[in-house]
């Protein structure tokens, strides 16, 4: 069920988040103090791509928290706002619920992306 699931959701918007994503790593890779940064996102990328049965844990220490401020500052709320926007838009109908959630999974992700473990159900 799974499959059929990353399917439809890489055709309703995963195939979108997954390159926004992408494309953030991308921008990071022009400094090389970004790579790591980078690193992570081209990471996420995949989550956002293929977002079924996959489980997010957060964690992490000083570094994660130093990583995700200055993440927030210059790439985590436009990501943010771009999936709470597709996670709006896809739970107007009933059918759209379960993909609206894993938009708001991701939108959080988006927020708090270093310290956080993608780990398969």
């Amino acid at each position: 069920m799974s499959s059929l699931g990353n399917f439809l959701w890489f055709i309703f918007g995963g195939l979108i988040s997954g390159l926004s994503w992408f494309f953030v790593g991308c921008l990071w890779c022009i400094t090389i103090i970004g790579i790591p940064i980078a690193k992570q996102c081209f990471k996420l990328a995949s989550v956002s791509f293929f977002p079924f049965k996959k489980e997010i844990e957060y964690g992490g220490g000083a570094v994660s928290l130093f990583a995700n401020i200055i993440w927030i500052l210059f790439s985590g709320i436009p990501l943010a706002l771009e999936h709470l926007a597709w996670g709006v838009v896809l739970c107007i109908t009933i059918i759209g619920i379960p993909f609206g959630k894993q938009q708001f999974k991701l939108a959080k992700l988006a927020l708090m992306p270093f310290g956080a473990k993608v780990k398969d159900k």
